[in-house]
């Protein structure tokens, strides 16, 4: 199983609507993805930021493939993403789960 790990910065007075479209857009995505095994939008407010990281499992990289296409490292965005990110991260994280 591997994970990914993607993060986000948008200013606290948009925080509201665009954690609202990851709930209603990007987590049903995710999660419609065959092999996904979870999705979740964890966020945190610093100041005068969110950070907003999307958390997710898959079966394998395959999976992520079906998801993120081929290149597995690149971010993959939403055409409303430009209107709150501060950035846009060009790549995500990848992690091996040890499971039980």
């Amino acid at each position: 199983m591997i994970a990914r790990r993607w993060h986000g910065r948008i200013p606290a007075t948009r925080a509201e609507e665009y954690l609202t479209l990851m709930k209603d857009v990007g987590l049903p995505d995710y999660r419609s993805t065959e092999g996904n095994r979870g999705a979740w939008c964890l966020h945190r407010r610093d100041g005068d930021i969110v950070h907003v990281e999307m958390f997710t499992l898959w079966d394998d990289l395959d999976a992520i493939r079906r998801f993120a296409g081929d290149q597995l490292t690149k971010a993959k965005y939403y055409d409303f993403d430009p209107d709150f990110l501060l950035e846009l991260e060009p790549e995500v994280t990848h992690l091996e789960v040890i499971e039980p």
